[in-house]
């Protein structure tokens, strides 16, 4: 959801360019989202700056709360005293039992040795990233051990910029769009990628403002919300 992700990817660069013409596009097609659009108020993207660190957090925070991930992730930060982040030689260069120590699972110290040797070698060159289209950069993204397709979606958005990515899997969004377009069920990846061609371009915008729907009431929830007595306890 939403708020993970930015946990994940956190220090906000610049405003997306893309928002006012977001905004308008979808309230045109869609009068669902326009009502949530709304209620949320303006789209406030921030493309963020990191490309190593960002990716090197969310192998962190994978499967643990908040606070302990972060704990881990100072921990780690700790190992290199001066620097803002540790390059990918540096990391390849720490011990396994350094990372360790410092509270990264096995596979965690692996996950992120395979992401610096990657970068190390060039075979992930963010530099290039700007003459690729979505779809390759998640395939790029995605042959790095434990980073998989959620992640590299979620990066294209925050870190990227992209306006047009709908993270179908997500389940922030599967309950948002259950519940403002009155699904029985949450919709499936495929019924949802189908479903969200109509806030194309800008199904980045849409997947922010469904995030943020989960936040609001809408009409049909005061309608459910139990009457209160009004007697004092």
């Amino acid at each position: 959801m939403a708020d993970f992700a930015h946990s994940i990817f956190p220090m906000p660069n610049r405003q997306v360019s893309y928002a006012r013409d977001a905004e308008a596009h979808l309230r045109a097609n869609d009068p669902i989202l326009a009502r949530i659009i709304a209620e949320v108020g303006p789209l406030i993207i921030t493309r963020r700056s990191e490309r190593f660190q960002a990716l090197a957090r969310t192998i962190i925070f994978q499967q643990l709360a908040g606070a302990a991930a972060t704990a881990i992730y100072n921990r780690m930060l700790a190992l290199y005293p001066g620097t803002k982040f540790p390059s990918a030689e540096q990391i390849l260069a720490t011990p396994d039992e350094d990372l360790r120590k410092a509270g990264l699972s096995a596979k965690k110290a692996l996950y992120i040795k395979d992401l610096a040797g990657h970068i190390r070698d060039g075979t992930l060159n963010f530099h290039r990233f700007h003459r690729m289209t979505d779809d390759e950069i998640i395939v790029d993204l995605t042959r790095v051990k434990g980073i998989g397709r959620w992640t590299a979606e979620i990066f294209l958005m925050f870190n990227l910029g992209r306006p047009d990515v709908l993270p179908a899997d997500d389940l922030g969004v599967q309950t948002a769009v259950k519940r403002a377009y009155r699904m029985r069920e949450r919709p499936s990846r495929k019924r949802l990628t189908k479903f969200g061609k109509r806030w194309s371009p800008y199904r980045t915008a849409a997947a922010w403002y469904l995030w943020r729907s989960l936040d609001i009431k809408l009409p049909d929830d005061a309608a459910k919300a139990p009457a209160k007595s009004g007697k004092k306890k």
